[in-house]
């Protein structure tokens, strides 16, 4: 059945062969559909344009063909704002001004527990009142917007979705803590922009790594409070480097530039990243 898929990476680095193979593989499951690419840059301290102009260039050099035009989260920004203030006219939001390390501390354990987004948070700003919330934020403090998740899951009762491998998944999206939503200085996160752009550009079927898969809980919830539609969902398996560990872009010898000016065809990049997929993935 034909499908709507898209390939969406955050231009922090050149384009990988774990990144190739996400590409290859949305654009296999299109099954003669649409194929899109979303360039999710809503970090705006570690994307930057050249990253994406040679991501972009190395789908081509595979062979890859999407269409036009790409969707870029940089200039949606104000799609996500208003999707927070509906979240936050459900007195679902609170504002959070923990940092990452006071989080750390917080835990019970330096590897304890982890959601989607490292550490599950403890819930420290709980329990701070509307106005002493209110008061942190006119002082110019930073902080982030986050999800009371225990809440939202009890509004929204039992949900589910379809993954085409594992089959029916109930949702549990409380067990990850409160998520953040957004920034101070970005009105979005990876969770809320991810979400509203898959139902924006009416993607049928999500293909993501496996490392994603907890995300899905989360994602599952954002679609139900904010009435989106739940696409189908595919996890496959990870390329692999040298030390059995997820490629990461710091893998400089395996971006496709480097192939590329090495000599190698893009039959043979190609072959390089499904042969380099982790075992739990039986369909690359």
């Amino acid at each position: 059945m034909p499908e709507t898929t898209r390939f969406a990476p955050s231009p922090t680095g050149y384009l990988h062969l774990g990144t190739a193979k996400a590409a290859l593989f949305a654009a296999a499951e299109a099954n003669g559909g649409r194929f899109l690419v979303r360039i999710e840059n809503i970090d705006h301290t570690r994307c930057r344009p050249e990253f994406e102009t040679a991501m972009l260039e190395g789908l081509a050099w595979l062979g890859l063909c999407w269409e036009k035009p790409v969707r870029r989260q940089s200039e949606h920004m104000a799609s996500y704002s208003a999707a927070t203030r509906r979240l936050q006219d459900m007195n679902l939001l609170y504002p959070c001004f923990c940092t990452r390390a006071d989080i750390a501390r917080a835990g019970e354990a330096p590897h304890g527990p982890a959601g989607p987004d490292g550490p599950i948070y403890p819930g420290t700003c709980r329990s701070l009142t509307v106005r002493e919330g209110n008061a942190r934020i006119d002082r110019g403090e930073a902080y982030a917007l986050r999800l009371r998740t225990d809440d939202a899951t009890t509004r929204a009762g039992t949900l589910s979705w379809i993954d085409l491998d594992r089959g029916e998944q109930t949702a549990t999206p409380e067990i990850f803590g409160d998520v953040v939503i957004a920034r101070k200085d970005v009105p979005t996160s990876y969770h809320l922009a991810c979400t509203w752009d898959d139902a924006e550009q009416g993607v049928s079927l999500v293909t993501r790594g496996e490392e994603l898969f907890p995300a899905t809980h989360v994602h599952r919830l954002l679609q139900h409070l904010l009435a989106l539609p739940t696409p189908r969902y595919r996890h496959h398996g990870l390329v692999l480097g040298a030390d059995g560990k997820k490629l990461s872009k710091r893998d400089r010898a395996l971006d496709i530039r480097s192939l590329r000016e090495a000599g190698h065809t893009p039959a043979q990049v190609i072959d390089m990243a499904m042969a380099r997929a982790s075992p739990t993935d039986c369909r690359s």
